[in-house]
């Protein structure tokens, strides 16, 4: 199964929507009520509810794995994220903790990723020693070569900044909703913000100096 949102032009690039389902909407009222019934339509086998939760939090899971991973494999282990949740959604407990749940699978999807690219590393680099070229290469325009470069720069900052960061500046989430999906206050949140906004500034202007 592939998840589909049905809309596309979201600022995280990955065919999602910001996830309206998150932050203080999300803990009271209808906006709850609705995450909880519709992981509850998602547990009986509704194929279009559990597309309701991709609409609502696919631009988190997609900021989340852009903290740790290249923008080329967000997209595809944002879908291998939501694959795994379909298969697991017996395991929530909570359907009020979704949104941390997800983050949590992202999380170690991006662990797993990581590893996997390492040793894939080491092959290319004994390729490289025997003259052959590096599998999967291609040419990127400028203005990808910028944003990677960007997103780069966001993921060698202290790991408390980056997800927030991404979180803002690419998925669009607020304050409050960060703080909702990755457990933090919104205190905390907005230091994080600053602080990290403060040293992205500082080393992208030092790397064009």
């Amino acid at each position: 199964m592939r998840v589909e949102s049905g809309q596309t032009g979201s600022r995280a690039g990955a065919g999602v929507v910001a996830p309206a389902a998150l932050g203080p909407r999300a803990r009271s009222g209808d906006a709850t009520d609705g995450v909880a019934a519709a992981v509850e339509r998602a547990r009986r086998g509704d194929r279009e509810a559990f597309a309701e939760l991709y609409r609502a939090h696919g631009a988190m899971v997609h900021g989340v794995l852009l903290a740790a991973v290249p923008r080329a494999q967000a997209e595809d282990l944002t879908q291998e994220v939501f694959l795994l949740a379909w298969r697991r959604l017996a395991e929530l407990r909570d359907a009020g903790a979704l949104a941390a749940w997800l983050v949590s699978i992202a999380r170690s999807r991006a662990m797993d990723w990581a590893r996997a690219d390492g040793r894939r590393r080491g092959h290319e680099e004994c390729a490289a020693r025997s003259g052959a070229p590096p599998a999967g290469t291609t040419e990127k325009s400028d203005g990808e070569d910028r944003a990677e470069a960007v997103l780069a720069a966001i993921r060698g900052l202290p790991a408390a900044y980056r997800e927030p960061l991404m979180l803002r500046l690419v998925a669009g989430l607020t304050g409050p909703q960060i703080a909702c999906c990755l457990g933090m206050t919104h205190g905390s949140v907005r230091v994080n913000l600053h602080r990290g906004m403060a040293m992205l500034r500082q080393n992208l202007a030092e790397d064009r100096s």
